[in-house]
């Protein structure tokens, strides 16, 4: 009769289809929630991001999930802001050069515009702002950073986005396994806090 008495896991729509992504919050999440993909869920939407802020975009986006999906929804929205370039690219960084998702593109303007700037003044940090929404009108929002520099030329192949040219506790994210990488990336500690956040509503 015990296997009765285990409650079922809830249902957790991410606002995504990112492999990389998901595989983090399944890592992160998964103990807590059945995490599905928007694909998995049936919604196909391409979810109009009009926010000034990182929190802004994660709160439309989840907000849209749960809508559709008839369930409570997590939606994460993360850029990279250069302290030189007065925080850009910020929420424009997935469309920096003017389309969305060229991550090479995005990398040459940032190199470009960040061209005579010495070292010690290339400081920038990734932000991930996370939002879980639930049908009963419940928000939780947390934001993860991820203090570092940005080099003057691409290193390693591994990561995505701006990875290459992003450099914490003196290692390149080009260069670091996924391991390392959710140990100390703005996802990872964004995620992290909400796990802690979402526990508290689970038990209540």
């Amino acid at each position: 009769r015990q296997k009765h008495m285990e409650k079922q896991k809830m249902r957790l729509i991410v606002a995504s289809n990112n492999a990389n992504k998901l595989r983090e919050f399944r890592e992160i999440l998964g103990e807590q929630f059945d995490i599905v993909s928007m694909r998995e869920a049936g919604i196909d939407a391409d979810i109009e991001e009009n926010g000034t802020t990182f929190e802004e975009n994660a709160l439309i986006k989840a907000n849209y999930v749960m809508n559709v999906g008839n369930s409570a929804a997590i939606a994460d929205d993360s850029g990279l802001e250069v302290d030189a370039l007065g925080g850009a690219p910020g929420v424009y960084s997935a469309r920096y050069c003017g389309r969305h998702g060229d991550d090479e593109a995005n990398i040459d303007k940032l190199l470009k515009n960040l061209e005579n700037v010495p070292k010690e003044k290339r400081t920038a940090r990734f932000v991930c702002a996370a939002c879980c929404v639930f049908s009963d009108g419940k928000i939780i929002t947390v934001r993860g950073e991820c203090e570092g520099e940005i080099l003057t030329e691409r290193h390693g192949n591994g990561g995505f986005g701006y990875d290459p040219i992003f450099m914490a506790n003196g290692k390149p994210f080009g260069e670091i396994t996924s391991e390392e990488k959710d140990a100390m990336s703005h996802r990872g500690k964004a995620l992290r806090l909400m796990s802690e956040q979402l526990k508290n509503i689970i038990t209540e």
